[in-house]
This record gives structure tokens, sequence and C-alpha cells, in this order.
């Protein structure tokens, strides 16, 4: 098999301007997206970046990996992450397997995710494959200045809750096929749950990189 690594890194940022370039002890949050990928050559892996930023372009050579221009047309708040992947995909023009989205604002990412993320997807023949967490929160709405419970009842133990998961954003799995057809999640996609600390890290904001920076010396020996 062929698999492409693709990671979208564009330079706009409105609440945390320039994040991608950011260093995470020292190491940008675009390398180490890089960096995690490079570790799992075995895969037979081709690792993009698409970018609009020359400084995160740059980056990317100096790492010795592929970088795909990205247009103006896709390099807006509100471009889905499978048309950069789509236009990566075609402008290389080479045949790929699976492609594997990496998203430099989820940096930190346990050592074998990939490995065993990878072994679960060709085994199952999955379309495609994400990673999730448990959700450990009692979630409400509020309506007309009132908290309406959504996910357990009033006075119902944390520990009895029905289990609810989120998407974590550490990677994404998906057929070539899909991609092409606009979809990075199919309707069979496995849902592998992964309940490590950095599986909480999206870096959105100031808060959210200090966060990473507590987390990533905290468990980065395991």
């Amino acid at each position: 098999m062929k698999n492409a690594v693709i990671i979208p890194a564009r330079g706009g940022s409105k609440r945390l301007p320039n994040k991608n370039i950011m260093l995470l002890e020292g190491v940008s949050l675009v390398a180490h997206s890089i960096n995690f990928a490079k570790e799992n050559s075995g895969l037979n892996l081709d690792i993009i970046v698409s970018t609009d930023h020359p400084e995160i372009k740059k980056i990317a050579l100096e790492h010795n990996v592929t970088v795909v221009d990205r247009p103006k047309e896709i390099s807006g708040d509100l471009t889905p992450s499978v048309a950069v992947m789509k236009h990566s995909i075609e402008v290389l023009g080479k045949k790929y397997d699976n492609v594997i989205l990496l998203q430099p604002t989820n940096p930190l990412r346990p050592k074998n995710l990939l490995q065993d993320a990878f072994k679960i997807f060709t085994a199952g023949n999955f379309g495609s494959l994400m990673t999730v967490s448990k959700n450990k929160h009692k979630l409400g709405k509020i309506i007309n200045n009132k908290f309406v419970p959504s996910t357990y009842k009033p006075g119902q133990r944390s520990q009895d809750l029905e289990p609810l998961f989120f998407e974590n954003g550490l990677l994404y799995i998906t057929k070539v096929e899909h991609i092409l057809n606009d979809k990075i999640i199919t309707e069979d996609a496995f849902p592998m749950e992964i309940n490590h600390p950095f599986a909480s890290i999206d870096i959105d904001t100031q808060e959210d990189f200090d966060f990473a920076e507590y987390l990533y010396n905290k468990h980065k020996n395991e």
C-alpha cells in the first residue's frame, strides 16, 4: 500500500496568530506532526504539508517533506479539511491507497497511535477510521435562561452516565476514493477509542497552548 500523510497548515489564525509555527518545547506545531509521521516510515508514507504560508513551507522543506502550495480559495477559516486533502492528492497526481490526516493543532499523540490505528483500519477493511475519546462531562443546553440537561438526569452520578464520545482530532485514516468524493468520515468509519491525556489537546488559544506544554512535560516519556 502507498499512503499519504497530509498535514494542513495554513498561515491565518485569528484567535492565535501564527499558531502553526509556534514552538512547543522548541519544535513548531507543524513539525511535531511531521516528526510523528516520520516515526512511522514503515507504513510506506509520503508526508505532505499543504500551506499558503512561506515560513511553514520553509519548515516543511527543512524537514525534507513534500509541500503543496495551497491557493487562496481553499485557505480560509471555513475551508473543510477534505478540500485541502483532495487538492493535494490531485496536484501531486500520485496513486495512493489511503490518506492520513494529521492536524498541527493536535501536535501530541501517543507513540504507537498510528501503527495501532493502521492495523485496525486494514484488518477491518473500513472506509475510514477516526480517533475518539470518552466524554466525562454532564452536558446540557440553556433554554430561556434555564439549564436543560441533555446527557443525564438531574442527580445522576457521573459514573452512571451513558457512555458518550467525541472526535479528538488526533488522526483520521481514509481510503483515497472517499477523499476524492469529498468525505473524510465514511458511514462505516471505525471509532478508535483513545483515552490518553494528549487526546484533550486542541490548540486554538494561548490557554490551549499553555495546557499542551504542561501535558507534554508531564507525559513526554510515556
